[in-house]
């Protein structure tokens, strides 16, 4: 266990950069193999777009990441937090930890996005793609990202969550997050079983439905019991989805100076 944690602990940034794009091209095969929708678009072009967004994530990880490195040395210095107060398995408290920081920094960091109306004009970047595919999943508007990194700090100060724990997350939620928005057909036995304990990309399509009450719906990351705990979660058939956000028009999916000036536009109403 503890070379395991040691070999996240010790990624590189050219590793963490591999392992980005490495998980893309994982999925942009299972896309290419077995689509949900023919789109009739440029996915290169239309993944070039989406990955705007990824190089504002990854400067703002880089930002974050000065922050935490303090933090994880401030915690194991004085033993601060849940983990250093109880004496557990590591690979259980490995799984507590996980589940901390999906639950606080993903499902309600993701439920705070939808239901708070300041919030929701960042997150609309999201939403607002109309050809949802693997690389959706790096298109967050640099609000919306902080929002999430904020509430992540806040788990780990919580929780003493260590620093290879934490890394391992990350490594996790990047593939799943791309696996989830994945253009993919599963079989629906196969998508059904998997959203028994975790995010299937059925699942999350629902999520991307162009009106509610889907799009409130489903807001996990990595395990669907939250939204099954909360009573926000929903399947259904995946025919019947409409990507993109019915108060922003579709041409602009792909605007991205639109797009990043969106959250300050007085024009798009919320009734949040």
């Amino acid at each position: 266990m503890e070379a395991f944690l040691q070999f996240f602990e010790n990624l590189s940034n050219l590793q963490k950069i591999g392992w980005i794009f490495g998980s893309l091209a994982f999925t942009w095969v299972l896309e290419f193999g077995a689509p949900l929708v023919r789109f009739d678009y440029s996915k290169w072009q239309h993944g070039i777009k989406n990955l705007a967004f990824l190089a504002t994530s990854v400067l703002i990880n880089s930002i974050f990441g000065v922050l935490t490195v303090g933090i994880f040395i401030w915690l194991n210095s004085n033993q601060f937090g849940i983990l250093n107060w109880i004496h557990l398995n590591l690979w259980l408290e490995l799984i507590i930890a996980v589940m901390a920081l999906d639950f606080c920094a993903q499902w309600i960091a993701h439920y705070s996005l939808h239901k708070f109306s300041w919030m929701w004009k960042f997150h609309l970047v999201h939403h607002s793609d109309t050809t949802v595919d693997a690389t959706t999943g790096t298109r967050l508007h640099p609000g919306d990202y902080i929002v999430r990194e904020i509430l992540a700090l806040g788990a780990i100060i919580l929780f003493g969550i260590p620093f290879g724990f934490y890394m391992f997350y990350r490594i996790t939620t990047i593939l799943i997050t791309y696996f989830v928005h994945a253009n993919i057909h599963l079989p629906l036995w196969l998508d059904k079983g998997i959203s028994l304990i975790f995010i299937s990309p059925n699942m999350h399509k629902f999520h991307h439905h162009f009106e509610r009450p889907w799009t409130d719906s489903n807001f996990g990351s990595i395990f669907s019991f939250w939204d099954r705990i909360f009573g926000t979660f929903v399947y259904d058939d995946p025919s019947k989805i409409r990507y993109g956000v019915d108060v922003i028009d579709d041409s602009k999916s792909e605007d991205l100076a639109y797009q990043f000036k969106l959250p300050w536009d007085k024009s798009i109403k919320t009734d949040y």
